[in-house]
């Protein structure tokens, strides 16, 4: 009665909870108290992998607790093969055995099981020779039908509390994807929900942009190998192989692989998912782990949802970016318009001042466009204007700024540069307008250019616009075709 009573406690324990990690451990700390055992493991079926990994343990050596064995290796994979109680009670004569602790001379094995499945093994050691006779074998079978009952609650606890946390998830990118047409916004809160949600180390969003990869978010714990906007190579492996897939690429173990494949230097395992909206693959949603094998098929479903509501809004993003954009350019030339500059040059000019860097501005000029007008008319005068454009426009940065301010004059801005960094490209320009052909006008096309930098010439937007504007006025009149920089810095010019 003694032996029933204490199996029924120990029932009633493992069962009082539904939090697996306690549950394991009540289920342990029962084994080694009530049966007396010195060493003693929890160890979970990853049928996925065919593996047996220990989930939790108390007494074992140190390093002995993330070990995995093969379904039929050891006592415990014996265990899980036959679905019945291995035992060992001598372990130096069984060739089976897998030192788990030197202190250890016997070793029982038992399956825990849910109906006809076995989920995990219950390990039990002693450091005495032949511990477990059979009422003790069949006492620790019969509680461990109730630890696997409670190890199931457990786990089914776990999976609806985890598919709860993904639906709200899932909704919750589903509700900000209309509120926030942001794009960088939206990526950023989307790997924050995305993070929290399915609990992984790291999120990362990458766009696709003109044949590569560009890493535009990321929010985690683990060490990023490359900044934010690091770009790769689309074709090269292994986004070449993401971006071909329909669904999601698993890689189990990036331990050997370089930084600059992981991305992340922790990073031991990762999961890639396409981003694809109406047939168009915009980029990849990554999930990276710090364990390897830590992604599993089950989880696939889930983020593939989510994948396909970020994918959607990300081109909703790109739509409004559009429309956006369309609003800032000027509709004759192509070029963005007076608005955009003045947009620009105060985000820029806010740049500057928080990392004490520079910025300059190219006030531009067609040469005598009034004239060329009325001797060539208006059809060849907007002609010129769109050459001119795009002659600017092909002969900057990436990052810079070229607008059509009003009428035949253009602004500038470069980014991080100085006055006479400025200077070279305003006379760059200005030799390649001279030297062009434009188709219908016999004579040169010229332009004059004034040059400012801020904070060289100016404080704010007013005075550094100021600044070009009076080194271009000195340019026209000093015979016009030439580039000039702001007289205050130094009385100046170059070209003809």
């Amino acid at each position: 009665m003694a032996k029933i009573a204490v199996l029924y406690e120990a029932g009633q324990a493992v069962l009082s909870t539904f939090d697996p990690d306690e549950v394991l451990q009540r289920i342990l700390a029962i084994a080694r108290d009530y049966f007396h055992l010195q060493n003693v493991a929890i160890l979970l079926f990853d049928e996925e992998a065919q593996q047996l990994c220990v989930r939790s343990q108390i007494g074992w050596d140190e390093g002995k607790d993330k070990v995995c064995v093969g379904h039929n290796e050891g006592l415990t994979g014996a265990a899980l093969a036959k679905k019945q109680p291995v035992y060992a009670p001598d372990v130096s004569q069984d060739p089976r055995y897998i030192c788990a602790a030197q202190s250890t001379r016997s070793e029982l094995a038992i399956p825990l099981m849910v109906r006809e499945d076995v989920v995990g093994v219950l390990d039990c050691q002693s450091d005495r020779l032949d511990h477990f006779d059979h009422e003790t074998i069949e006492l620790l079978t019969l509680f461990s039908t109730q630890a696997s009952i409670a190890l199931q609650n457990a786990r089914l606890y776990s999976l609806e509390r985890q598919r709860a946390r993904q639906l709200e998830a899932i909704n919750t990118i589903a509700q900000q994807s209309t509120a926030v047409m942001d794009l960088e916004e939206l990526l950023a809160r989307a790997c924050l929900v995305i993070q929290q949600a399915f609990q992984v180390h790291h999120v990362s969003l990458f766009l696709r942009e003109e044949g590569e990869l560009v890493l535009r978010a990321h929010k985690g714990t683990l060490t990023p190998c490359i900044p934010l906007g690091g770009r790769f190579p689309a074709g090269e492996e292994p986004w070449s192989r993401v971006l071909g897939a329909s669904g999601a690429v698993l890689e189990k173990d990036l331990s050997q692989k370089p930084e600059s494949f992981r991305l992340f230097a922790e990073a031991a395992s990762r999961m890639s998912i396409p981003l694809i909206s109406f047939g168009q693959t915009l980029g990849v949603l990554t999930l990276f782990s710090s364990d390897p094998n830590a992604f599993r098929e089950s989880e696939l479903q889930p983020l593939e949802s989510v994948a396909d509501i970020c994918a959607n809004s990300i081109q909703n993003a790109h739509y409004v970016e559009r429309v956006k954009q369309l609003a800032y350019l000027d509709g004759l030339t192509g070029i963005f318009n007076r608005r955009f500059f003045e947009m620009r040059i105060m985000e820029e000019i806010d740049r500057s001042r928080r990392y004490g860097t520079c910025i300059a501005v190219v006030m531009a000029d067609i040469d005598q466009f009034k004239k060329l007008n009325d001797e060539f008319g208006h059809l060849l005068g907007d002609e010129v204007l769109r050459q001119v454009s795009s002659v600017f426009h092909q002969n900057v940065r990436k990052i810079d700024v070229v607008c059509r301010y009003g009428g035949e004059e253009f602004a500038l801005l470069l980014s991080q540069a100085n006055a006479q960094q400025a200077v070279a490209v305003a006379e760059k320009l200005r030799r390649l307008i001279e030297g062009w052909q434009f188709p219908g006008v016999p004579r040169p096309v010229t332009i004059s250019a004034g040059v400012a930098a801020f904070p060289e010439h100016g404080a704010s937007r007013d005075e550094v616009v100021r600044a070009a504007d009076n080194a271009l006025y000195a340019a026209k009149q000093m015979g016009r075709n030439r580039v000039c920089l702001n007289m205050r810095v130094r009385a100046a010019s170059t070209g003809l």
